[in-house]
């Protein structure tokens, strides 16, 4: 008989937590498109503030610097506020960063917008996450990895709006002005059909489909921990890999044409909607840890091979294996981490989201400086190896669940 799991049997679900799910979605869903729309813009940005790679690099590292900064405080807002409201509100003002980051006139203050578009999107990522895991103890499976894929689809329709304006020479400010307005009339709108009351009505905090446990020792949590931290890492150096450079590469290193050039950012989010559209069923079948080491491996041999021979193509498809991979890596960090026995409900949730954007801060300056000494091709090995990372690490995963007898 097989020893793979089968997927628990669906208990039916109320039309509250239906309607609250979409919010969640939809709040994932204009993240990344805010995101995505600048994103291909930067190059743009680049060449009009006159800044080398290096300080490129570190001019992107504000991004994350304000999000470590602010990413602690998130959990005492969700108890003063609630995860909805707060959702709601930091995907406003991260849209007012954003907007300030196109209109900046001086690198020092496209540097600071992006501080504070990083402090504010920090507080949002764990409050629509803490959200989205509060509607999925509604729903008693998982169906995290779906708020995720939504993510990627709205980091496609912002890449899409940005390759768009970039083709029709839209100026960068009247570009990031519609898409902040637009998104923010979204979130408003998810905030209305979220779950009602206190984040503390879910009642026991226990992970989808297990039997209660003891508590796990501090010394095993902190090595766990330690795990969770460096696999979402990992996910976040190969993210930043297409978020921060891969229009750059293809345009300035491959000569492809600007709006092409944006393709190989659009395929690896595209990729990572469709893993992460996928990525719950494969989790419920194989266990996080298989799907885990599975997507390191395609990371390290797609991105891998495209750095080896490099062309257009073969760059964009590189990507897109690069998106494949890393699509469940941060959910399953981030998920691993709030069903810790010993942990107070959301503990682990804040302190993952908060540390894996080391990855957000450390990548760009490595990737500059690499890239200043030896090259941009060289700069992005970062992506390969990260992959290999997480095929190191996955044990720390959980295994798929052997079926009752």
């Amino acid at each position: 008989m097989s020893r793979i799991a089968r997927a628990p049997a669906r208990t039916p679900v109320s039309l509250t937590a239906r309607r609250a799910r979409f919010a969640v979605g939809m709040l994932f869903l204009t993240n990344g498109a805010l995101l995505a729309n600048i994103l291909p813009r930067y190059p743009e940005i680049k060449a009009e503030l006159g800044m080398d790679n290096a300080l490129y690099g570190l001019s992107l590292a504000a991004f994350p610097t304000g999000a470590i900064v602010a990413g602690l405080a998130a959990a005492a807002l969700i108890r003063r506020f609630g995860s909805a409201r707060l959702a709601t509100a930091g995907t406003i003002l991260t849209s007012l960063g954003l907007l300030g980051a196109a209109f900046a006139p001086v690198s020092a203050l496209f540097a600071a917008s992006l501080f504070a578009a990083g402090a504010m999107d920090a507080i949002t990522d764990v409050a629509q996450n803490a959200h989205g895991l509060r509607v999925q103890r509604r729903y008693g499976r998982s169906i995290i990895n779906s708020f995720h894929a939504l993510w990627s689809l709205g980091a496609v329709l912002g890449g899409a709006m940005s390759a768009a304006a970039i083709a029709v020479q839209l100026p960068v400010s009247i570009h990031i002005s519609i898409s902040a307005a637009v998104f923010s009339v979204v979130a408003i709108i998810a905030l209305t059909l979220c779950l009602p009351g206190p984040d503390a009505d879910t009642g026991a905090h226990t992970t989808v489909g297990t039997a209660s446990a003891p508590p796990l020792k501090p010394r095993r949590i902190a090595l766990l921990i330690t795990a969770f931290v460096l696999i979402g890492m990992a996910g976040a150096f190969i993210e930043d890999g297409g978020n921060s450079w891969a229009t750059l590469y293809l345009r300035d290193s491959l000569d492809a044409p600007g709006a092409l050039a944006a393709m190989g950012f659009i395929a690896l989010v595209g990729a990572q909607f469709v893993g992460r559209l996928i990525g719950d069923g494969l989790v419920d079948r194989f266990g996080e840890r298989t799907v885990a080491r599975a997507g390191g491996i395609i990371v390290a041999v797609g991105m891998g091979t495209a750095l080896a021979f490099p062309s257009v193509p073969g760059t964009i498809a590189g990507f897109a294996a690069a998106g494949l991979g890393v699509a469940t890596l941060i959910p399953a960090a981030m998920h691993e981490a709030d069903s810790l026995r010993g942990l107070r409900p959301g503990t682990g949730l804040t302190i993952v989201s908060w540390l894996l954007r080391l990855g957000f801060l450390v990548g760009p300056p490595l990737v500059g400086l690499v890239s200043e000494a030896a090259g941009l091709r060289a700069g992005l090995l970062i992506v390969p190896i990260s992959g290999a990372l997480v095929i190191l690490l996955a044990g720390a995963l959980k295994p798929a669940r052997l079926p009752s007898a």
